[in-house]
């Protein structure tokens, strides 16, 4: 189920809101259980017995942690943990990779075409953090399976994260407190992740699938560069609408997700890319690999790269079974171990060569981007040539002035809103009197009620909509 859907935004929401807020307090964490069981099983009938498996795995794994104080005993219990996680997710995920490759070294394996369950990825690893923190002595295991069942399960951030630490929540799934300050500010963080997916992200696809599936030779250099931007753009407002839609669901509920994206595409170095960029993925691989490895706290360069190695290509396989997301990943680890050793940009003395590199920045990832948008390998770096008028392409077309017509608000939009220009505005006006901020928020009521009736529109007439992250 798409929360960008009709049947989430018109049945399956109002339903389970309005049956939450008639429930007895100690009968609304059983029924949210309940309700993304279902909103799992939806679309996925089969796959919500893997959930319920690794809910019940990980539930007891925990359970005999906190029972066992031999270190040893834990340590195998963490081992079993962590091989049951990562091979239920090699099996769906990874498998016919596996095979794939091995073909290709002459053996004759058949391909076994499991389907990906949603979301896996995400709540596999908010599973593993369950019981790493249960091991570490950093969080007390549950004896309630419902409520661990509801960690895992819940449906605001269960197919596309932000992924929660159970640490950070395991008060307020016993001890919320829903307010109508939160509702409230969670029905406009919804609204506002709407509109970003449905109005931005959805039309920014349309000109990335067009460009990216259009013949190299016949893809103009300017064509190509736009294609990347609105790959860039769509990727952005897809994943972070989804983050903000997850946050505010989650405050109608009376939780409180950490924030997981922030303007990444401001950047001044790569490194800051990825404080700002899926922050809830880049925190999990330094919690759990690159801090037990040892971190940049190492006596050599050569296991600080070693450990950002490790690091970036299992980022890079986390995001796909494909050799394009670990090109994806490894690219990423050259560029910050670059940073790593040489400094930079912190030892660029001069604004300039510090905005230089702002842009350096910024067409890296869109690099990036084009090894994580395309079908292939080849296809990737074909598309790379067509940027570089190096496939036999011209420098531009008819195709460049045809879009530039027809999205060139959508563009300028998603500019605009990938910048903190817009929320600076708004604070510094506020700040200048308490009249100003009243006006403001008066304003902001028609504002989110126009946003959410143009995103229904794009819905009711059927617009393209996928979910690029219901792919991880």
């Amino acid at each position: 189920m798409l929360f960008s859907s009709n049947l989430f935004l018109f049945f399956f929401l109002p339903a389970v809101l309005l049956g939450y807020y008639l429930l007895p307090r100690r009968l609304r964490n059983l029924f949210l259980l309940a309700a993304s069981l279902l909103f799992y099983a939806w679309g996925t009938r089969r796959f919500v017995l893997v959930m319920i498996g690794s809910i019940l795995f990980n539930y007891l794994i925990a359970l005999l942690m906190q029972r066992f104080t031999r270190e040893v005993i834990r340590k195998l219990l963490l081992i079993l943990a962590i091989a049951g996680n990562l091979g239920v997710l090699f099996v769906y995920k990874y498998l016919d990779f596996f095979i794939s490759n091995l073909n290709s070294l002459g053996f004759q394996l058949p391909l076994q075409n499991i389907a990906l369950p949603l979301g896996i990825s995400f709540f596999t690893f908010q599973a593993m953090s369950y019981v790493i923190d249960v091991y570490r002595r950093s969080a007390e295991a549950q004896v309630r399976p419902q409520n661990i069942g509801l960690y895992i399960s819940f449906f605001p951030q269960l197919v596309a994260g932000p992924i929660v630490r159970y640490q950070t929540i395991a008060d307020q799934i016993d001890h919320r407190r829903e307010t109508f300050a939160d509702f409230s500010e969670g029905v406009r963080r919804f609204i506002l992740g709407f509109a970003k997916k449905i109005i931005l992200s959805n039309n920014m696809a349309l000109v990335a699938d067009a460009v990216f599936s259009a013949d190299p030779g016949q893809r103009s250099v300017i064509y190509a560069w736009m294609g990347a931007f609105a790959y860039a753009f769509q990727i952005l407002f897809d994943f972070s609408g989804y983050s903000d839609m997850a946050i505010g669901l989650g405050k109608l509920f009376g939780f409180h997700f950490s924030e997981n994206f922030d303007y990444p595409y401001i950047s001044a170095s790569i490194s800051e890319f990825w404080r700002r960029w899926h922050i809830s993925l880049g925190q999990w691989f330094r919690d759990y690999v690159y801090f037990p490895l040892g971190g940049s706290r190492v006596k050599s360069k050569a296991r600080l790269i070693w450990n950002l190695f490790v690091v970036w290509l299992l980022t890079g396989i986390w995001h796909g079974a494909s050799w394009n997301f670990v090109v994806w990943g490894l690219l990423y680890f050259v560029l910050i171990a670059f940073e790593k050793l040489t400094g930079l940009p912190k030892r660029l003395s001069h604004r300039w060569q510090r905005e230089l590199y702002r842009v350096f920045t910024l067409l890296c990832v869109l690099i990036g981007w084009v090894f994580f948008r395309a079908s292939d390998l080849p296809a990737a770096l074909a598309f790379l040539q067509s940027m570089l008028g190096m496939a036999g392409n011209t420098f531009c077309d008819s195709m460049v002035v045809r879009t530039i017509q027809q999205y060139r608000f959508f563009f300028l939009a998603a500019v605009l809103c990938s910048t903190p220009l817009l929320k600076q505005l708004k604070d510094r006006l506020s700040a200048k009197s308490s009249r100003i901020a009243a006006g403001m928020e008066m304003l902001s009521v028609p504002i989110y009620f126009f946003l959410l009736l143009w995103a229904v529109s794009f819905i009711m007439i059927g617009s393209h909509n996928p979910f690029i992250y219901f792919n991880f």
